[in-house]
């Protein structure tokens, strides 16, 4: 990636709460190194105290790191913090609004508080309440809103100056699944139009819905990068699935897999049996043609790729991490 087409650069960032070399405590980042591509969309993944919501308030200037070369739209962190804010926005974890205030006097309230002016706040407001589908809730109160709703205005609120670089920190945290594919259409709109997002989420579909390509943190580190598609391989290749419906003959159809022994994984709890295959068609009408043999009958037989969750599971882990602050 070339460094006329990379937005965001991470560098050996370090952070430790309590200070520099703090007596006993863990670094919350620990030799980061991050690259973020202009207009796309680069999921950060990773478990609780893995480092994320501190590497984000880092990229917002909303704290300094121990060490590091950090630079947002080519300025550094540290030396250039003005000329980063006036190029990024940023969606925390929890809304920034005034409940008791419309839509649109949230949206002209931060239009304001950015200098914009009352008639260029206005004029604002209407244009991200009509890009967002809220313009008839504009004057109903936010604690009317539903979850959905609400996150979209918050989204518009990070939006007011147009900023070059957006970062959403777990935005979608909450939500029911239909405000959740709310939110996933309005950042594919806003890529569309050329900003550059950088997403933290513990939703490994989210990733996957949203991301051009991916890092996965833990323990203050990157451990993997790439595209879904490459991490999922990265873990193993295509599976079947077999979910039968008499758990007593697990061990019967197991040996009938096309697999290694040991490698078939099972499930009594869920009468599930699941094995790494190479040739994928094969593979399925051999399953179906042996257990129909045996007389062991199936009530689901399936052939998926890897999914995030086994990524992240297989490379995360089990392990103590640090408690950033909220």
């Amino acid at each position: 990636m070339s460094v006329a087409d990379t937005v965001i650069t991470v560098e050996q960032a370090r952070k430790t709460y309590g200070g520099k070399g703090a007596r006993g405590a863990a670094p919350a980042l620990d030799g980061l190194d991050l690259t973020v591509a202009r207009g796309t969309v680069h999921g950060v993944l990773g478990p609780n105290g893995a480092g994320k919501t501190t590497l984000v308030r880092i990229l917002a200037t909303l704290l300094r790191p121990d060490a590091g070369r950090i630079e947002v739209a080519g300025h550094d962190v540290v030396r250039e913090a003005y000329a980063v804010r006036l190029r990024i926005g940023l969606l925390g974890q929890h809304a920034a609004l005034d409940e008791e205030l419309g839509g649109r006097q949230n949206l002209e309230l931060f239009g304001r508080l950015h200098h914009l002016g009352a008639r260029r706040a206005r004029a604002r407001a209407g244009e991200l309440l009509e890009r967002f589908d809220l313009t008839r809730t504009g004057r109903k109160a936010v604690s009317q809103y539903s979850g959905g709703m609400r996150r979209r205005l918050d989204l518009a609120a990070s939006l007011i100056t147009e900023p070059e670089v957006l970062f959403l920190d777990e935005p979608t945290t909450g939500l029911d699944p239909r405000g959740r594919a709310e939110v996933w259409q309005s950042v594919r709109s806003l890529v569309g139009g050329g900003t550059t997002v950088l997403l933290t989420t513990q939703y490994l579909e989210e990733a996957d819905q949203l991301a051009d390509r991916i890092s996965v943190v833990d323990a203050g580190r990157v451990i993997a990068d790439g595209t879904a598609d490459e991490l999922k391989a990265a873990v193993g290749g295509d599976r079947i699935d077999v979910v039968l419906r008499d758990a007593g003959q697990l061990g019967a159809a197991s040996a009938l897999l096309p697999a290694a022994p040991g490698a078939v994984t099972v499930d009594a709890d869920r009468r599930l049996l699941s094995a790494p295959v190479t040739d994928r068609m094969a593979a399925l009408t051999g399953v179906v043609r042996a257990l129909a043999e045996a007389g062991i009958e199936a009530e689901d037989i399936a052939l998926r790729r890897p999914t995030l969750d086994e990524v992240f599971l297989h490379l995360t882990g089990p392990g103590d991490r640090v408690e950033e602050p909220a």
